[in-house]
């Protein structure tokens, strides 16, 4: 009788790429021959060969540094221990920042949330050894015993998505561009088994934080199906009588991602799978406008720095719903649900006739004004204008972009953007943050270097709410808002009918003098290219598929 086998679980399509230290941070106590981390070598051990370095004695280490943050794993080749086989142990503390891998659990907040970034590891001569994933650029390496080990090779292990970056952006200004390869690196990162919030701390599918991730993944990768399996996730784990998440605000991010991944991928039978849901839930939403047009929604989460600020909330909420309703009036109609999606678009019109009371939040004021219940000019000039990136949060932060250049104001936008984000690689940054403020920066010393004293550690002593000291993730997907900002406001690359089957071009240069990029759609890659002239005038070439109508403005 012939054999029969069974296959449990599922293949991993992600790649390893092992990399070596590029920088020594520091050492402590007795090592010997340390630059030898840094040397490319064969990683096999050999029996009676000098290749490593030598930590002797307990408390003996060294801290690497990886030159950029990414996902992954350590790899620690020995070769002999107490000169002979034997066996010892050795810490190993990762960290998004120096002083975070130099931290003792519990000191500033340091844990090891979602994945353990301080372990003891047992070694024995001659042999490799690899910890667990985890999101880290510093690596901190020690003798947990009175021993002396020769460490052949230490090499970080990036795992990750071998991904086409079909989706391009350059422009006049090399901080812009650095801004967008940064984001496009950070939520590279975030594409795992599943999209992430974080690579170190949430390690989770969170729908409201995923919407700039997927339009940032589409702006880069195009159609990938880890979007619709961490959607498909979320769904089968909330009925639509639910809130995604536990989190009524979470659900409208669901209709918006949906809608927006439609539009971009023409993907017309993955929406008809969502008729049942979305029949249910925008029923429910409908339901939830009072007769003057006021949000009655149960929870009004927007962003953190927003959630104590009732006032904001209910602006944000207002508008959040606005998009929702529309949204689902949209693809209510394209899947033949002509009586609910024509009940959705009266609801999201009652709307504008109420415009809740002014609060001074940024992000509150950006979404009301993308909903088109405020005016975009005069809320930039009333609260955007003349402040900078203050009051930016990181998830946020695009859509506010978006407003500004909404209203005409590209070039405040591309400050703000220099500021914000540009301030956060001013510190060090290789990935971009959970969270930051432009007020963090005074007096505070770069990740990438240990904290004089007088200086303010920028990771260890800020963050608020869940994420204070090093649980703060400095990785963080929904920080790569100037993707999708790029994408559709400097490019100005916009799908007018699903799958960009027709698609509108304007250029918002403000002021750079040229910018160029390719944005990824289901027929092939549009390539698009600006040039300010001597007047002022933008002169755009562009290059699309065939079957893509092109609406140049």
């Amino acid at each position: 009788m012939a054999q029969q086998t069974r296959e449990y679980g599922h293949t991993d399509d992600r790649v390893r790429k092992y990399m070596l230290p590029v920088r020594i941070v520091k050492t402590v106590g007795a090592v010997e021959n340390v630059e030898k981390l840094l040397d490319e070598k064969p990683t096999q051990a050999y029996l009676g060969s000098f290749y490593g370095c030598t930590l002797s004695g307990k408390g003996a280490g060294v801290l690497l540094d990886f030159g950029s943050e990414f996902h992954g794993s350590l790899r620690i080749t020995t070769n002999m221990i107490n000169g002979g086989v034997n066996f010892t142990s050795l810490r190993v503390r990762f960290g998004e920042s120096v002083s975070e891998a130099m931290a003792e659990l519990g000191f500033k907040n340091a844990g090891c949330d979602h994945a353990c970034r301080d372990q003891v590891i047992r070694m024995s001569a001659l042999s490799t050894h690899e910890t667990n994933e985890s999101g880290y650029r510093f690596a901190y390496i020690t003798l947990a015993e009175d021993d002396k080990v020769e460490l052949l090779t230490v090499q970080g292990v990036m795992i990750y998505k071998d991904l086409e970056f079909k989706g391009t952006f350059e422009s006049s200004d090399m901080l812009l561009n650095e801004i967008w390869e940064t984001a496009a690196h950070t939520v590279h990162m975030c594409m795992q088994d599943y999209l992430w919030d974080g690579i170190k701390r949430d390690r989770l599918v969170w729908m409201g934080d995923m919407h700039t991730e997927i339009l940032s993944i589409l702006s880069v990768f195009g159609q990938n199906d880890i979007v619709n399996n961490s959607l498909d996730f979320l769904k089968s784990h909330t009925p639509p009588t639910a809130w995604m998440n536990g989190m009524p605000t979470y659900s409208l991010w669901w209709i918006l991602v949906n809608f927006d991944l439609y539009m971009r991928t023409g993907d017309k039978e993955y929406l008809m799978a969502q008729k049942e849901y979305l029949t249910v839930l925008a029923g429910r939403l409908s339901e939830l406008v009072s007769e003057e047009g006021e949000e009655l929604m149960p929870g009004k989460f927007l962003d953190w720095p927003t959630s104590e600020e009732p006032v904001a909330s209910h602006e944000g909420v207002q508008g959040l719903l606005k998009l929702a309703l529309d949204a689902s009036a949209f693809m209510l109609y394209e899947m033949g649900e002509e009586a609910l999606s024509e009940k959705c678009k009266e609801k999201a019109v009652l709307m504008k006739n109420h415009i809740p009371a002014p609060s001074e939040n940024k992000a509150a004021g950006a979404i009301l004004s993308l909903s088109g219940i405020a005016d975009a000019v005069k809320m930039n000039e009333t609260r955007f204008a003349g402040t900078g990136a203050k009051g930016y949060s990181s998830l946020m932060g695009g859509y506010i972009l978006n407003a500004r250049t909404e209203a005409g104001d590209i070039e405040g936008a591309l400050n703000d953007a220099r500021e914000f984000w540009g301030g956060m690689l001013q510190m060090g940054a290789t990935t971009f943050w959970e969270d930051f403020s432009i007020d963090w920066m005074k007096n505070a010393a770069r990740i990438d270097e240990e904290v004089p004293e007088g200086m303010i550690d920028i990771h260890g002593d800020y963050g608020a709410y869940c994420y204070k000291g090093f649980r703060h993730s400095l990785c963080h997907g929904w920080s790569s808002g100037p993707i999708p900002f790029a994408t559709e406001y400097i490019l100005g690359v916009t799908p007018v009918e699903p799958g960009y089957k027709t698609v509108r071009v304007k250029g918002n240069l403000g002021d750079l003098e040229y910018a160029r990029g390719t944005v990824p759609t289901p027929k092939g890659v549009i390539s698009v290219f600006h040039r300010k002239g001597t007047d002022g005038k933008i002169a755009t070439r562009v290059e699309a598929p065939e079957g893509i109508e092109v609406i140049l403005e």
